[in-house]
C-alpha cells in the first residue's frame, strides 16, 4: 500500500468488474478516495464491501454513463463527498458483436451511446472540477479493436473514436493543468472476453490459448496490467504525458 494518490479523487466508469474494478482497488490501495458508478446494481454492492472491507475510502452509486443527469449529478456528490475530483477513468463498456449485415442498428447505437457518448458526458462534467482546480487526469480505456476486428464494427469504431476523443480532451485542456490518455487493452482475461468466447463458440481456456500462440510476450493480459498502464497516466509525475494511446497487447500495434 502506497500513497501516491493520497488527497486524489479517482472517478471510474464502469468499475464494479473487470479491469475498472482492478483500477478501481489500485487506486484506492495507493490512498485516492474512489468512486465507481456501474449500472449493475449486484457487482456494485460486491465491490462497494470488498473495498471498504479492506479500509478504503469508497463512494459507489447505480448510474448510467448515458444518462447527463445521473452522471453530474454523481460527480456532484463525489465533489461534496472527498473534497475534489482529479482523476477520470472513461472504462464503461458493453460488447454487441456481429458481423455487419448482422449487426442491427440497436447493436450500433448501444455501443456508441455507451463509449463514446458515455466518455463525452463524463469528460464534460468532470473538466468543471478539473478547470477549477487546474489540475486534471483523463484516462479513456479504448482497445486494440480500434485498429479494426471482425465482428466488432461497432466497438472498433467506438474505440477509435475514444482515441480522437482523447487527443482533442489533451489539446483543450491542457493549458488547465489537464492531461487526457488512452489505454488500449489487448486480449485481457475478463468477463467480456469470456463473452466473446461464448458468442464464438469455443470454451474460454481454449481461446486464451489460441490468443496466446499470438501474443510475443507468449501470455494473455489480466486486468492488473491495464491498471499499471492507468496509474502511470494519473500520476502528478507524468503531467508532459497528454494526448497518448498507449497499447497494452503484450506486443507492438500499429
Amino acid at each position: 500500500m502506497g500513497n501516491r494518490f493520497k488527497g486524489r479523487t479517482a472517478f471510474i466508469t464502469g468499475g464494479s468488474r473487470g479491469i475498472g474494478r482492478e483500477i478501481a482497488e489500485q487506486f484506492a490501495r495507493e490512498g485516492a478516495n474512489v468512486a465507481i458508478i456501474d449500472v449493475d446494481q449486484e457487482a456494485l454492492n460486491k465491490a462497494e464491501e470488498e473495498l471498504k472491507g479492506d479500509g478504503y475510502s469508497v463512494y459507489t452509486k447505480v448510474a448510467s454513463v448515458t444518462e447527463r443527469e445521473e452522471i453530474e449529478s454523481s460527480m456532484n456528490e463525489v465533489y461534496e463527498s472527498f473534497g475534489s475530483l482529479d482523476i477520470l477513468i472513461n472504462n464503461a463498456g458493453v460488447l454487441r458483436d456481429n458481423l455487419l449485415f448482422k449487426m442491427t442498428d440497436e447493436d450500433w447505437i448501444t455501443v456508441m451511446d455507451v463509449h463514446l457518448k458515455g466518455a463525452f458526458l463524463a469528460s464534460r462534467a468532470a473538466q468543471q472540477y478539473m478547470t477549477k482546480e487546474q489540475y486534471g487526469r483523463i484516462i479513456n480505456i479504448s482497445s486494440t479493436s480500434a485498429l479494426g476486428n471482425r465482428g466488432q464494427a461497432n466497438y472498433s469504431t467506438a474505440k477509435a473514436g475514444l482515441q480522437g476523443l482523447t487527443k482533442t480532451l489533451a489539446i483543450e485542456l491542457g493549458k488547465f493543468g489537464i492531461t487526457a490518455n488512452a489505454v488500449a487493452p489487448g486480449f485481457i482475461e475478463t468477463e467480456m472476453t469470456k463473452t466473446t468466447a461464448e458468442r464464438i463458440g469455443v470454451p474460454f481456456e481454449e481461446l486464451v490459448k489460441s490468443r496466446v500462440n499470438t501474443i510475443p510476450v507468449g501470455r494473455s493480459g489480466k486486468p492488473k496490467d491495464i491498471a499499471n498502464a492507468v496509474l502511470f497516466f494519473a500520476d502528478e509525475q507524468s503531467s508532459f504525458v497528454s494526448g497518448q494511446v498507449l497499447y497494452i497487447a503484450g506486443g507492438p500495434k500499429n
